[in-house]
């Protein structure tokens, strides 16, 4: 649930932007806006260390990986005050090399967050990471995938929790 604290502040501080309508006052009562978008998106470097179990002939070993990550958030409110949240992460050509081999990786993969929510409920998130260090060598490819979705009802009520987690080595 630390990612959806995250979005959940990434989405007041984009609120808590000017939104003031740019229209002439004499028109703003014209204007039926059915939703508010905002957007924002940004390159971060990155410097990670990641331990990949299958390296190294399965004994494994520390990567050292570096490069930008693109990030994207968007918040839409619609006119009815239901909010969603969207964040979408993906290397940009990350690598990194082996502490002990020197082997060379590449990370790939995306990671979205979507979540829908009424104030204070219902709350809909659906998380999902696929996050890849390809190697050179056979059999040192590290994949790690999960799928996290919950949905709360209107009374605040879990009605929905699934949480799919999966690592493998090929």
């Amino acid at each position: 649930m630390k990612h959806v604290t995250l979005l959940v502040f990434a989405a007041v501080a984009l609120a808590a932007c000017d939104t003031s309508p740019t229209a002439p006052a004499a028109n703003r009562e014209r204007l039926s806006l059915s939703a508010v978008t905002s957007q924002t998106n940004a390159e971060i470097p990155i410097d990670l260390f990641v331990f990949v179990p299958c390296a190294n002939g399965g004994a494994g070993e520390l990567i050292v990986v570096s490069g930008p990550l693109h990030v994207l958030f968007q918040v839409t409110i619609s006119n009815t005050g239901n909010v969603l949240l969207y964040a979408h992460f993906q290397p940009q050509g990350i690598s990194g090399t082996g502490s002990v081999t020197g082997d060379k990786y590449q990370a790939t993969g995306i990671t979205q967050s979507t979540n829908t929510f009424s104030t204070p409920f219902p709350i809909t998130s659906t998380f999902v990471n696929n996050f890849y260090m390809i190697g050179q060598g056979p059999d040192n490819n590290f994949k790690v995938h999960e799928t996290l979705h919950y949905t709360i009802n209107a009374n605040g009520e879990l009605t929905a929790f699934a949480d799919n987690f999966s690592v493998t080595c090929q």
